[in-house]
C-alpha cells in the first residue's frame, strides 16, 4: 500500500506524519519550527529530516506533501523541492505555504479562502477551477498588519498613551504592564529599553487585548483593525477570482482566529456580507497538519473513507499533550 509524508512546518513548531494511502497515521511527530525564512532551506530541511528519522524504513515514499510559513515566492518553493530531492525522500514532491494547510483543513470543498494569522497574517484564495490569489506577508515591507506582534504593540502603544495623557484612558493602561508583573506602562519602557524584557514578547498580549475588548473601547478598537485586516484579504482574494456572487468559505486559522471571540467573529462575518451576499466565515480546529495530510491524500487519489480516517486519527494526535512517535513539542 502506497505512502506520504505530511508536513506542516510552523515559526515555532514542526508537525510530520506518515500516512498510507487507506488514511491510516503510520507515525507522527513533532519538533521545533521549520520556517525557510529563518532557519535557511538546509537548516528547515534537517529539522525535518531529524523528524523524520523513524519512518527511514518506508522511505522513499510515494508522496511527499510540504506546508511551510514563510515559502512566499516561486524560487522559495524551488528550493526547498530540489532539497527534499536531493534526499530521495519521495517520488513526487510538492512544497506550498502553510496557508494552503489550512484552507485543505478547514473545508473538504477543495478551493475557497483561508485567512492564517499568529504570529504573523496572510491569506490564500483558491477558485474551483484551481486558480490561485496569493499574498507575499513578508510584513510591513508588503503592506501587513495583524498578527500576534502587531496587535501586541498596539496595545503597549495605547497603554503608554493612556497614562500620560496623549490618548485616551484604556484599561491597557494596567493590565498590559501586569502581564509582565509590572505596575506602569512607565516601568514596562524602561524594563524594554534596557533589555530586562525582550521587546517580542509583545506578542503574548493578544489574548489581553482580546479579554479586555468587552468592555474597553480602545481594545476594542484593535479588535476592529485586526477584523477589518482579515476582511481586506479575504475581500482581495476573493474579488481577483472573481467569486463575489458564489458560496465561498472563509476558513480563519492560526493562534489568533482559531478560536476568534464572538465580536471579532461577529466583525469579519459583517465585513465579508459586504463583499457578497453568500460568503461566510468560520475557524478551524484542525491543526494544519490534517490539511497536510489531506493534500498528500488528494495526491494518491485516495478513495473517501481515508479521508475521515486521516482526520479523526490527525486530529486526536495533535490535541494529545505530546505527540504520538516522539519529538518535543514546539
Amino acid at each position: 500500500m502506497r505512502h506520504a509524508i505530511a508536513v506542516d512546518g510552523g515559526n515555532s513548531k514542526t508537525d510530520v506524519a506518515l500516512v498510507r494511502e487507506d488514511g491510516e497515521v503510520v507515525i507522527t511527530a513533532r519538533g521545533g519550527g521549520s520556517s525557510p525564512q529563518h532557519l535557511g532551506v538546509e537548516g528547515a530541511l534537517a529539522v525535518i529530516g531529524g523528524l523524520l528519522e523513524q519512518a527511514q524504513d518506508e522511505l522513499p515514499v510515494e508522496v511527499a506533501e510540504l506546508l511551510l510559513a514563510g515559502v512566499d515566492f516561486p524560487v522559495e518553493e524551488d528550493a526547498v523541492r530540489a532539497g527534499i530531492e536531493q534526499r530521495g525522500w519521495a517520488e513526487q514532491v510538492s512544497v506550498d505555504n502553510d496557508t494552503f494547510a489550512v484552507l485543505r483543513a478547514g473545508t473538504d470543498a477543495r478551493w475557497g479562502v483561508a485567512v492564517v494569522c499568529g504570529a504573523g497574517i496572510n491569506c490564500v484564495g483558491v477558485a474551483p477551477d484551481g486558480r490561485e490569489a496569493r499574498f507575499r506577508a513578508l510584513g510591513w515591507t508588503t503592506g501587513d498588519w495583524g498578527g500576534g506582534g502587531d496587535v501586541g504593540r498596539d496595545a503597549v502603544w495605547a497603554a503608554a498613551r493612556s497614562e500620560d495623557g496623549r490618548g485616551p484612558k484604556t484599561v491597557l493602561e494596567t493590565v498590559v504592564p501586569a502581564h509582565f508583573g509590572l505596575s506602569t506602562p512607565s516601568e514596562l519602557a524602561e524594563a524594554v529599553h534596557f533589555g530586562r524584557i525582550d521587546g517580542a514578547r509583545a506578542i503574548e498580549l493578544a489574548p489581553v487585548v482580546f479579554a479586555a475588548a468587552a468592555d474597553d473601547a480602545v481594545a476594542a478598537g484593535i479588535v476592529d483593525h485586526l477584523a477589518s485586516e482579515v476582511v481586506a484579504l479575504a475581500r482581495v482574494a476573493i474579488t481577483r477570482l472573481g467569486l463575489e456572487d458564489e458560496p465561498v468559505e472563509v476558513v480563519l486559522g492560526g493562534g489568533l482566529l482559531r478560536h476568534p471571540t464572538p465580536g471579532l467573529l461577529s466583525a469579519i462575518t459583517r465585513g465579508l456580507a459586504e463583499v457578497g451576499p453568500t460568503i461566510t466565515a468560520h475557524s478551524t480546529s484542525a491543526p494544519p497538519i490534517v490539511g497536510a495530510a489531506l493534500l498528500a491524500l488528494d495526491a494518491l487519489g485516495a478513495a473517501p473513507a481515508a479521508y475521515a480516517r486521516v482526520r479523526t486519527q490527525l486530529a486526536a494526535i495533535a490535541t494529545a499533550p505530546v505527540a504520538v512517535g516522539g519529538g518535543e513539542n514546539g
